[in-house]
Formats: structure tokens, sequence, C-alpha cells
């Protein structure tokens, strides 16, 4: 199976289908189903290209629907779709039974994805860089900044702190869970996650002021 990288590069996210490369255009009818999920299941790039070509649109537009019309939940359930098609591919001899797949795992990549989305916005809250509920949520605009700027923010922590940060907030591990995890008292670890939130939270609205 092509590495995570190289299948990234294989399905860019573009508004429309795709052009395939000049090299795996072809004038002959396109394979079925079963010659097509089985190259996929072995790993054959042009299989992926194949495939993306094929279903990029529909699964974009189904997407679309699960997320109710949300276009950036879409696009981002949509990548992480393609990135579980190309990791679990198997042979389908029938174009309906594999197309309900697709949908399956589509599916779960959308309420994975809302899920994330939650924790996210949940930890945002815990610096009071968001109004809690039942204020209306951010504009996808300023929430995809928050986001890119947490995301930064943990990024340049301490690896010992970005995975208590990431274990409580975004994985949503126990404060025992993660005092198994890192050898440290439950006390302790409350400690730290808090001294962590009041130091974020200060980076963070730090960031927000910068011009």
């Amino acid at each position: 199976m092509p590495a995570a990288a190289s299948i990234t590069a294989l399905f860019p996210l573009t508004g429309t289908r795709p052009v395939p490369p000049a090299s795996t255009t072809r004038d002959a009818t396109p394979p079925g189903v079963a010659e097509l999920t089985r190259r996929l299941a072995a790993g054959d790039e042009a299989a992926f290209r194949e495939f993306h070509a094929r279903y990029f649109d529909r699964l974009h537009h189904f997407l679309l629907a699960v997320t109710h019309g949300q276009e950036h939940a879409a696009r981002d359930a949509l990548q992480e779709t393609l990135l579980r098609v190309a990791r679990s591919a198997r042979a389908f001899d029938d174009e309906e039974v594999f197309w309900g797949w697709l949908k399956a795992v589509a599916r779960n990549a959308a309420r994975d994805g809302g899920r994330q989305r939650r924790r996210y916005l949940a930890l945002l809250e815990k610096f009071s860089l968001l109004s809690p509920a039942p204020a209306p949520a951010p504009a996808v605009a300023e929430d995809n900044r928050l986001r890119a700027l947490l995301d930064e923010t943990l990024a340049a922590l301490d690896g010992a702190d970005r995975r208590l940060i990431t274990g409580k907030y975004l994985r949503g591990d126990t404060v025992a869970e993660l005092a198994a995890q890192t050898g440290l008292t439950p006390k302790a670890v409350e400690s730290r996650l808090l001294r962590l939130r009041r130091a974020l939270g200060e980076t963070l609205l730090h960031k927000l002021r910068a011009p």
C-alpha cells in the first residue's frame, strides 16, 4: 500500500474531478469494480488515480449531505475517507456493495471529524476563547483560524505536556488514565493540566491580538 504522504499526493482536494496525468489517461472502457478494487487492495497507484477520478465527486456530494452542507467538514471528511480507503481497500465483485462500503467509510470519517471538532471547541472554551453554549458557534473562518492557532501552539509544547493536553481534551482520557500513562499522581496530573491551560490560553490570546 502506498505511504500516507504519497496517497495524499494522489488525492488532491480540488473542487472538481481532477484530470488524470497523461500517462494514466486511457481511451479504453474503465475497468469494472472487481478489477479496480482488486488493484486497489494490491496497492496499485494507477488504480488509486482511477478510483479518485471515478468516486471523488460522488463521495463529496454524499458527505455534503451527511454534514448538512458544511463544505469545510465535508472536505475534511473526504480527505480522511480517501486515506482510509487507501489503508483498508479490499476486493469487491459488485458496484452496489462497494458503494455501500464507501458510504460507511465516509460516514464514519465524518462522524469522527465531528467529534474531533467538538473536542477542539471544548478545549478552546477551556481557554475562554469561545463563549460557552448556548452562544452561537463561531463563523467557519474564525473557527478554522482558532483551530490553526491551537495546533500551532500545541506543536510548540514539550512532548510530555502536549500528550497530557491532547490526551485529556482531544482524546477524552480520564485523569486516572493519564496518571497511569505518565507515572504521575492524579493530583499532579490535575495540577499540571491547570497550569498548561492557563499558559496555553495566554499564548493563544497573544497570538490572536497580534497584527
